[in-house]
Formats: structure tokens, C-alpha cells, sequence
């Protein structure tokens, strides 16, 4: 599943932790871990610190390789908190599961530059920040604190695409690489060096169910930007209408096929929340791209 990547390095984390540096050659899988009460799949779950320390040795047990910890949820229509409230739900969590999981990489889902701040210095390794790229507000020249905080402290980026204030498309795929594009060089103008920024097409934030759809089946066009992409399509609402209505624990068959159909088309990572029903598919999906590319 080879790629043609800006940068010739790999990503490193401020810690110097190893980081999988084999995504060349087979998709990595990255577990979820929302320290929420609110979540659309898994709210209130792994609230406490010990609960989410647990899940997460749960997840790497099943073969996660990146461990994914947010503490505000992201789910249409949820109540948006302050930085200080995300960084209290956060911090416990994040302190549980780094003295469970000393070795293990983990990457903090915020939006927030002083939450992302106080988890790198806490011990986190990656910044996945699902506003990253899209918004009107994130227009070339302006500020980009989060990922001003990404270059200073030598963190990666995982920058997801995301029109969550006017998610209106003239043409939908045009727009949509258009603003991965520009989304691009404007992180990068930070001082991010380009081996330690990935993609995230962001599917389900921004976009009707037909254009998630439509990011799974041309994903390689975005892979081929010379990116590594994060797809994180799990119990997502979309699979729910295709599924007939099925609640987000029920949607463990479109996830299996969105996994291999995105490992297929070019996806360096999948972000899961079950890990175990996943991977013999990534595994085998694998086996099938590297016959074709």
C-alpha cells in the first residue's frame, strides 16, 4: 500500500516515544477512548480515569497501535464546554492511561490550543484537531493557535476537514480537495514540518450521508495529496440510515466494510471503537491492496 509522501521522514513524538513508523506497508488502527458523558456511541462509558485507562488496554490488547482520547464530544447537536472543563475531564484520563500504558502513543482529540497545550506537556503525542481545515473563520494569513502549539512543542497533526460553520459545496469533491489544499500549506505555514502532518477527510462532520460515502470510495485521491490519512467512519449516523435505522453499536458491519474499503483506497490509519471485530478485516484488506499497488 505504498504512497507518494511529501516528506521523506516519519513522524516523531515529543517525547520521543516510538511512534508506528510502518503505515507505508499496512494501516494502523487507532482506538477511541471518550472520557465524555455524552458521546453518541459510548457516553458516560469511560468517564472515570480508570474506566478509560481499562478500555484503553482493552484496545491494545485487541491490536490498537494509537490510542485516540477526547473529552468533549463532537456529535451534532451536543452541549460544547470550555477549554478549563475539557482539561478536567481530560487530565485524569490522560494521567490514568499513560501510567497503564507508559509506551503506547496517544493523541488527544481537542480544539482547544491551551488543552492541547497542557496534554503535550502531560505526556500526550499526537494533536487531532477536527476543525483543522474548512472553516470560514481558517481563511490564509489567519491566526492557527492549535497548531502554533503542534510546531512549538514538535507535536504531529492530524488536521480533519470540517465546514462546520457553512458546510455548503458549489461541487462537493472540487470544494472538498480545494480546501485540503489550502488547508495544507496554511498548516503548514506554522512551522509544522511536513512529516508530521496527517489528513482526515472528516467523515461525518460537515457533509451529508452521500458525500461521506463519496470521501470512502475516492480516498485515494486524497492519500495521493502525499499526506498520510487518518478515516474515521465508526458508528457513524451515515451507516445508520444505509443500515436502516440500526443504533450505533449495531453498525459493526458498516464499519467492517468502510474499514476494508478504506484500507483498500489508501488510509495510513483507522480510527475505531472496536478494535477486535476490525482488525483480521484491515489485516486481509491489506493483503488484497498490496497485490494491486
Amino acid at each position: 500500500m505504498p504512497h507518494l509522501f511529501r516528506a521523506e521522514k516519519s513522524w516523531t513524538s515529543p517525547h520521543g516515544r516510538a511512534l508506528p513508523q510502518d503505515f507505508r506497508e499496512r494501516t494502523l488502527l487507532m482506538g477511541i477512548v471518550n472520557a465524555t458523558p455524552d458521546s453518541f456511541s459510548d457516553g458516560g462509558e469511560y468517564f472515570a480515569p480508570e474506566a478509560a485507562a481499562h478500555h484503553a488496554a482493552e484496545l491494545v490488547a485487541a491490536g490498537a497501535d494509537i490510542i485516540d482520547l477526547g473529552a468533549e464530544s463532537t456529535r451534532p447537536g451536543s452541549e460544547k464546554i470550555s477549554p478549563e472543563e475539557e482539561w478536567k475531564r481530560l487530565a485524569p484520563a490522560l494521567q490514568a492511561i499513560r501510567e497503564r500504558l507508559p509506551q503506547i502513543p496517544v493523541s488527544i482529540d481537542t480544539v482547544h490550543a491551551e488543552v492541547a497545550e497542557k496534554a503535550i506537556a502531560a505526556g500526550a503525542d499526537i494533536l487531532n484537531d477536527v476543525r483543522a481545515i474548512g472553516s470560514r473563520v481558517l481563511t490564509a494569513g489567519t491566526p492557527y493557535p492549535l497548531g502554533q502549539v503542534a510546531a512549538a512543542s514538535g507535536a504531529p497533526l492530524i488536521a480533519m476537514h470540517n465546514r462546520f460553520d457553512a458546510p455548503n459545496y458549489e461541487n462537493f469533491w472540487a470544494d472538498f480537495m480545494d480546501d485540503l489544499r489550502a488547508g495544507v500549506e496554511r498548516i503548514l505555514s506554522c512551522g509544522i514540518p511536513a512529516e508530521q502532518l496527517w489528513l482526515d477527510p472528516g467523515f461525518g462532520f460537515g457533509k451529508t450521508p452521500e458525500q461521506n460515502l463519496e470521501i470512502v470510495a475516492r480516498l485515494r485521491e486524497v492519500a495521493n495529496l502525499g499526506f498520510p490519512v487518518l478515516l474515521g467512519t465508526s458508528r457513524k449516523s451515515t451507516l445508520g440510515i444505509v443500515l436502516g435505522g440500526k443504533p450505533p453499536k449495531e453498525r459493526t458491519g458498516g464499519d467492517s466494510a468502510c474499514a476494508a474499503l478504506g484500507a483498500f483506497h489508501g488510509a495510513a490509519c483507522l480510527r475505531l471503537h472496536d478494535i477486535a471485530a476490525h482488525k483480521d478485516v484491515v489485516t486481509v484488506a491489506d493483503a488484497i491492496s498490496r497485490t494491486v499497488y
